[in-house]
């Protein structure tokens, strides 16, 4: 199922009007401030954001799951969606793919579909955090840093696959999440647990062509209680300086506990040349993996603040960052929920770039913490809006992607063609 260009423009058509008036009134007010709202609206549309194959379907908790109509059961109906989605907001323009639950039958079949839909194949993620129907070894007491080396094994060669089928599909990144710890004191020695996850990641890494990146991740809690393998970013950086020079660091915005400074960690990371990508959600309380922007709007801004700054000031010579959003859906239409995580992504991005930098250092460097305050939410308090909006018109996509999607039913075609009673694979 693929969306007629001819459909979109005339969408576009019915809203003009009303967006051209916005668009003129901000870029008046922009360029009398000496900004340049073409050079920003161009940064916008070139921006990329990759789509993750498990996010297609409806999510759920660990007390139920409410299926959506219309969800794609086949990995050529994720590629589709996501295509649908790319379509509309001309931001989404790769997919990721999770293994074991989106295996290509046909690599070659696969990369055709989705080149045809503009998109291209983003990080390949391993699964080593359940039980799989056809495996010899269990992961319930840990995969990469489990105290049999057997397990340990399974583990890493499961890691080499999953790069192989990335290299069959012209991806050139691996991310690894652990859900590796303990629930109860005594249960682990650190240590031991520590070394064998080092030396795992060593294998997996020194096994990965020479182009490739690692992303490690991190997370503070869940499913262990107790203690997590790599809880922190200091131990995923410590691991990823250990593996090698292209071996990262990757932030998922859920993966704190509440109020980490979270921008703090992104700016140290730049200044170390180690931050691999993000995996965008919100929260509020935990790993919500909510709508991106639905919580926190403004700590989303904050870091794109120090982003922005990193990639304008890049030092130490950090890798262009890979971007993803890693959410569920439990209530919303999926595709919904994905374009208003897209859309909030930049928005923030677009109000990153409004600030202004050489008034900030000032401020800064006068130890002037009021003219900082007022510098940065100067730029947070302007809609931008109709700047983002202006960036899609030009790239050919909607004016308002959630408003055309709902306008051509796209959620009924869908149901219409894959039935109301389908699941999403891998969840």
């Amino acid at each position: 199922m693929k969306i007629a260009q001819q459909n979109i423009q005339e969408f576009n058509q019915k809203h003009i009007i009303k967006h051209k008036n916005r668009f003129d009134f901000i870029s008046s007010e922009l360029s009398d401030r000496s900004i340049d709202v073409d050079a920003i609206v161009q940064t916008l549309s070139d921006f990329q954001v990759a789509v993750p194959s498990w996010a297609l379907g409806a999510g759920g908790t660990r007390f139920g799951r409410f299926s959506f109509g219309g969800e794609p059961s086949t990995l050529e109906e994720k590629i589709d969606d996501v295509g649908l989605i790319h379509a509309l907001t001309h931001t989404a323009g790769a997919i990721s793919l999770h293994i074991p639950w989106d295996i290509p039958s046909d690599a070659a079949a696969i990369r055709e579909r989705a080149a045809d839909r503009g998109l291209v194949f983003d990080a390949v993620n391993s699964n080593t955090f359940q039980d799989q129907s056809d495996q010899e070894y269990s992961y319930k007491y840990g995969s990469l840093c489990h105290v049999d080396a057997k397990v340990r094994r399974q583990a890493i060669d499961h890691n080499i696959q999953v790069v192989e089928y990335g290299e069959a599909l012209g991806s050139k990144s691996l991310t690894v999440w652990l859900a590796d710890g303990t629930s109860f004191p005594g249960q682990h020695n650190f240590r031991k647990a520590h070394q064998h996850t080092q030396s795992s990641l060593k294998e997996i890494y020194n096994a990965m062509p020479d182009d490739w990146k690692l992303y490690i991740e991190y997370k503070p809690y869940e499913p262990n209680f107790y203690s997590m393998v790599i809880p922190d970013w200091g131990t995923s950086l410590a691991f990823a300086q250990e593996c090698g020079p292209r071996a990262h660091t990757l932030v998922d915005l859920g993966h704190h506990l509440p109020n980490t400074n979270i921008e703090q960690i992104v700016a140290i990371l730049m200044t170390k040349g180690r931050l691999g990508g993000f995996h965008f959600n919100d929260s509020k309380y935990g790993d919500d993996d909510l709508t991106v922007g639905s919580i926190k709007p403004y700590q989303l801004f904050l870091i794109f603040n120090e982003l922005v700054y990193g990639m304008e000031n890049n030092v130490a010579d950090n890798p262009p960052l890979a971007w993803m959003i890693d959410a569920s859906h439990n209530l919303k239409d999926p595709l919904e929920d994905l374009m208003q995580s897209l859309d909030a992504i930049l928005v923030a991005y677009a109000q990153a770039l409004l600030i202004d930098r050489v008034a900030l250092e000032q401020a800064q460097e006068a130890s002037n913490v009021a003219a900082c305050q007022d510098i940065l939410q100067q730029a947070y308090r302007t809609d931008v809006r109709a700047i983002v909006a202006e960036s899609r018109l030009r790239a050919g996509a909607a004016i308002d992607p959630v408003a055309a999607y709902r306008s051509m039913r796209l959620r009924d075609q869908l149901i219409d063609t894959r039935g109301l009673h389908v699941t999403a694979t891998g969840l």
